[in-house]
């Protein structure tokens, strides 16, 4: 069974391009996304947000 759904990974995939091209901004300070890890993270949050399989985030 797999981990991440495919609209989760559509969204991963938009914010690395976004990233790539620098014009990913993380939330509240709006700076520039650097961090594939963030930009990873990013996506999948934007993917929960849309309804889309994804775990819950670890606390």
């Amino acid at each position: 069974m797999a981990k991440y759904g495919a609209m989760a990974q559509k969204e991963v995939e938009k914010a690395q391009r976004q990233r790539k091209k620098g014009k990913l901004t993380s939330g509240r300070t709006g700076r520039k996304v650097t961090s594939q890890k963030q930009a990873i993270a990013i996506g999948l949050s934007k993917a929960r947000k849309k309804g889309a399989k994804v775990p819950s985030e670890k606390s």
